[in-house]
């Protein structure tokens, strides 16, 4: 048996500016980092001539096909196809939190499952041509409108500014905090879930409509990158941080009025009036994971005015996609 497994991420600065509509004409340029909550895969080899099925899955349902294109789930499907495997397999996946719900499970999973199938096949894949593949399955195969960023944070890990020209032409750069930095930076993040799944692909078409009139908002946005980068490196108060990703979270939510809502507009509302310097929701928009940047010391503070099921403790800079038994 193979098992791989790829990390989730949050998405600080940048959002929206790693989709070619965008990037191939101002450049993208996003700050991110991978989180110790994964999306696994595992993966092994049965007999398939002693059944009546080729391919078997096992995810939230389960898929028994004779034939690659009879499977339902396009990740799965096209994952397999581009790997040349017809048959004689069994995958199953599973994610530690919720998808579609902004910590990039979709990529995270396409990730898992092409690094597993290649361990599979015998064949080693860098972390680069990992990420680009799942670019190309993901926008090219499935064909849904997502971004660049996330298959990035999957393969790679850590906290990287990552710098987008073309969909297969970017730069990765590692953000190399020390210990005492990153766990102060650590300090400062509390995540709450809103209780509200939704599909980025969906939320994002209605954004990628607006591209023309939305320049101007992405390019500040992609200038906040730049400003969060300069404020992690060179160590500045991270207060700057906080208020910075408050005032991105004010810009995003102008790109479409679906990005918000209501119910996510008090919730932030409530973690600012309890003291966190600023958040955004995580993700395209719509539901998910809400992030408050706060002082440690207003944590409990924060924590009461939710409910603890929902509240994700997490840890930054974690390792990229892995085959951790095989």
């Amino acid at each position: 048996m193979i098992i791989s497994r790829a990390p989730l991420r949050i998405s600080f600065f940048g959002g929206g500016t790693d989709h070619p509509e965008f990037f191939l004409n101002e450049g993208g340029a996003v700050l991110s980092t991978a989180i110790d909550k994964y999306t696994y895969v595992t993966a092994n080899r049965f007999l398939s001539y002693m059944f009546e099925y080729a391919i078997r899955l096992s995810y939230s349902s389960v898929e028994l096909v004779k034939n690659v294109n009879e499977i339902e789930h396009q990740i799965f499907r096209e994952c397999l196809k581009r790997c040349g495997i017809k048959k004689d397999l069994a995958l199953h996946s599973i994610f530690d939190t919720h998808a579609y719900s902004g910590l990039g499970t979709s990529s995270s999973l396409t990730v898992s499952v092409l690094q597993a199938l290649h361990c599979f096949n015998n064949k080693w894949i860098s972390p680069r041509d990992l990420a680009r593949e799942a670019i190309y399955v993901e926008r090219n195969m499935v064909k849904d409108k997502v971004g660049c960023q996330d298959q990035i944070a999957a393969a790679y890990g850590g906290l990287n500014f990552i710098e987008f020209q073309t969909e297969k032409d970017f730069v990765v750069n590692r953000i190399a905090l020390s210990p005492r930095r990153l766990a102060e930076l650590e300090s400062y993040v509390f995540i709450v879930y809103t209780g509200k799944l939704r599909k980025a692909s969906e939320i994002t078409a209605h954004q990628l409509k607006k591209i023309k009139e939305n320049t101007q908002a992405l390019k500040d946005m992609k200038r906040m990158a730049y400003e969060g980068r300069d404020i992690l490196v060179n160590n500045k108060p991270l207060r700057k941080f906080g208020e910075l990703l408050g005032e991105a979270w004010g810009k995003k939510r102008t790109l479409d009025g679906g990005v918000s809502n209501s119910a996510i507009d008090e919730m932030y509302e409530k973690g600012l009036k309890a003291g966190a310097l600023g958040g955004k929701l995580l993700g395209a928009g719509g539901g998910g994971f809400l992030l408050f940047f706060a002082e440690h010391g207003l944590h409990p503070k924060l924590a009461k005015l939710f409910q603890k099921k929902n509240i994700l403790p997490v840890k930054l800079n974690a390792p990229g996609a892995q085959i951790i038994f095989s």
